[in-house]
């Protein structure tokens, strides 16, 4: 096992501090499992050495409110909230930055406790401007609970009458609203640290002090990659998605419009959570009835386009190697999948040389656009002029995806919105709909098959599993499933932040008919292929992606790849700006469990063997995959400069 595959986004914490210093445990006594007893609220527990006061809380269920901690960040211990007392401490200490060294005994909810909570409360809320009931986060705001729960029941330091900051919607995908900002530098460390990107800062001090971008400019002419975590993250209505619901209730009303919407797997494995439901609890089937009982004229699966991508990136791949093992020519390997926007964004921004490598497919969402209206309008004889596109995505990032203006090969624009997780579950409660409890329906026609591969998209490792379904069945004319236990190829799937596999090419069968479409392929057979290994890697987190890159730069190991999945959040899909807050390593991990169950419970698989996509090559993209057609509707080009970008 390589270096790269230890790198892990899911636990990125760095070392806890201690009212402002950095307490480091030494290494040897960390390395020694040396246990240390601690008495909590009377409760005895023992923990290893270094282990923080809320951690330790939790181990025995003992409840510490926090506010600036996050299970997926670095310790800031900046907002005070989760102090407790420590006997023989003349002060009380922040639980989340303090780690226990010594036997020591603690005391969670005392008199003193709850005063200073009750005061910090006061004075966040006395520079919280806005009204509650009128916020995006009214009844799932943190801020908001801790005060209900600490019996914060007025404004004892008065309360803003006008807002101090404007709002900057300059963004297709995020909003900021600083007037709700309560400093707690969760949106900081995860653009700096979880995305290494770098956007958000806090500058000034004291009372003057505010997270800002570079020189205060816009969110769209700064280098914000629209991954939308920092919305996750924020535990009050500072920072969230740009709605377009309005719109789409708007057009749902215009009988002159033909409204069709897809959906992406990740938001149909979470959207339950909007509801009460446990994470991980799959809506897909109650899903399809409540969009046709809110006005959608059509509903169809993105994993039909998730299969469609899979053909068409597999096939680039295929001839990007031809090209490079027998005619010799320079070509970019590996070669990057480029279906997650935020990831495009982020080596349009940071390694625009890098662009030659990406691969020229669109995602699932854009090639369903360009389907739509262009297949599907000439099928129904609609003028796709009255059709409006909408895509349920767990990605904010979407929403800018579907804006950029080569997105539109249609001659219109392939998709009109893009709405996340969080707002169609509001829009179902606004027309009354409790979606639990919908009755059942399928996806219509003529897109209304999908593949189990497609719905692997939505977890990390996802995208480079249906390709390896597919590309090692297309060259080797063996079934998958005699190569991997129930077509399951385990070493591309988890959380890690980086994987890192060797696919071996068991033997060469004859090239498929549904290659062979395409008049201009360069061969007639695999055997440049012999003895050919297939090396891949999975990464997800634009700073995992980062390591990759830099990696691949320095002539590392990764270099030597032949093909690399990149998803610009944590998790994949299923850990998007747009999905149900809160989120943590566990509840991603319910969600991924729910999508490879979906998986598993398909009839079809393998994205070449879904029917429905094979018909639309026969019927539609008569060039085959990467030929003609499907270049002009299905691929484009990204550059590093132009206005889109920014």
């Amino acid at each position: 096992m390589s270096d790269h595959e230890n790198v892990n986004v899911e636990s990125p914490r760095a070392p806890v501090s201690q009212r402002g210093h950095l307490v480091r445990v030494p290494a040897d006594q960390r390395a020694s499992g040396a246990l240390v007893e601690v008495a909590i609220d009377g409760l005895e527990v023992q923990v290893p050495i270094g282990t923080t006061i809320l951690e330790a809380a939790r181990k025995i269920g003992v409840k510490i409110p926090t506010l600036c901690y996050h299970d997926d960040l670095c310790v800031a211990g900046v907002c005070r909230i989760c102090v407790v007392e420590v006997e023989g401490q003349r002060t009380l200490q922040a639980s989340c930055a303090y780690p226990i060294t010594a036997p020591i005994a603690i005391h969670t909810h005392t008199r003193k406790v709850r005063q200073s909570r009750r005061r910090i409360l006061d004075l966040l809320l006395g520079k919280h401007y806005g009204e509650c009931y009128a916020c995006f986060r009214n009844g799932n705001c943190e801020l908001q609970a801790l005060a209900a729960g600490c019996g914060v029941d007025f404004f004892r330091f008065g309360h803003p009458t006008a807002p101090l900051h404007e709002l900057d919607s300059s963004s297709y995908s995020v909003l900021r609203d600083m007037n709700k900002c309560i400093l707690c530098r969760r949106c900081v460390r995860t653009c700096i640290d979880l995305q290494e990107v770098g956007v958000l800062e806090t500058v000034h001090r004291g009372d003057k002090t505010t997270v800002s971008t570079f020189m205060n400019k816009p969110l769209a002419e700064v280098i914000c990659i629209n991954c939308g975590q920092c919305i996750n993250r924020c535990p009050t209505g500072a920072l969230g998605a740009a709605d377009p619901t309005d719109d789409v209730w708007r057009d749902i009303n215009d009988p002159s419009k033909h409204v069709v919407i897809q959906t992406a797997p990740a938001p149909r494995a979470a959207i339950g959570e909007c509801f009460g439901l446990p994470p991980g609890t799959p809506l897909t089937f109650e899903m399809n009835s409540a969009l046709r009982a809110i006005g959608f004229d059509k509903v169809f699966d993105t994993n039909f386009t998730a299969d469609l991508t899979i053909i068409e990136e597999g096939t680039e791949l295929i001839l990007r190697l031809h090209r490079a093992l027998v005619d010799r020519q320079p070509v970019a390997l590996p070669q990057f999948t480029s279906c997650s926007p935020g990831w495009v964004k982020y080596i349009e921004h940071f390694y625009p040389e890098m662009l030659p490598h990406l691969s020229s497919a669109k995602s699932p969402q854009q090639m369903f656009g360009a389907v739509i209206k262009t297949y599907y309008a000439g099928l129904h004889h609609i003028d796709p002029a009255d059709i409006v596109t909408v895509a349920l995505m767990p990605c904010s990032a979407k929403k800018f995806e579907c804006n950029r203006p080569e997105m539109a090969a249609s001659g219109h624009k392939d998709v009109d919105y893009g709405l996340v997780t969080r707002e169609l579950a509001q829009m179902f409660k606004e027309a009354g709909i409790e979606l639990p409890k919908m009755p059942k329906s399928g996806f219509d026609e003529p897109f209304g098959t999908a593949t189990g591969s497609g719905v692997i998209f939505g977890a990390t490792g996802g995208v480079m599993e249906a390709a390896l379904r597919t590309v090692l069945e297309l060259v080797s004319g063996l079934k998958v499933e005699n190569l991997y236990d129930h077509a399951d190829i385990l070493p591309v799937r988890g959380f890690e932040g980086i994987k890192y596999a060797e696919i071996r090419i068991p033997r060469l069968g004859t090239v498929p008919d549904i290659l062979r479409m395409n008049a201009q392929l360069p061969f007639d057979s695999w055997a440049w292929l012999a003895g050919a290994t297939l090396k891949v890697a999975v990464c997800h987190g634009t700073a995992n992606a980062k390591r990759v890159l830099e990696d691949i730069k320095a002539g590392g190991k990764l270099s030597e790849c032949h093909f690399i999945e990149f998803m610009a959040c944590p998790g994949g899909c299923l850990g998007g700006g747009g999905m149900p807050i809160p989120t943590n390593p566990e509840i991603r991990a319910a969600r991924a469990r729910a999508i490879y169950a979906e998986d598993a419970a398909y009839e079809v698989r393998k994205s070449h063997e879904n029917p429905a996509v094979l018909r639309l090559y026969n019927e539609f993209l008569t060039g085959g995959p990467n030929g003609h057609t499907a270049h002009r509707l299905l691929h484009t080009t990204y550059t590093p400069r132009g206005k889109y970008i920014a």
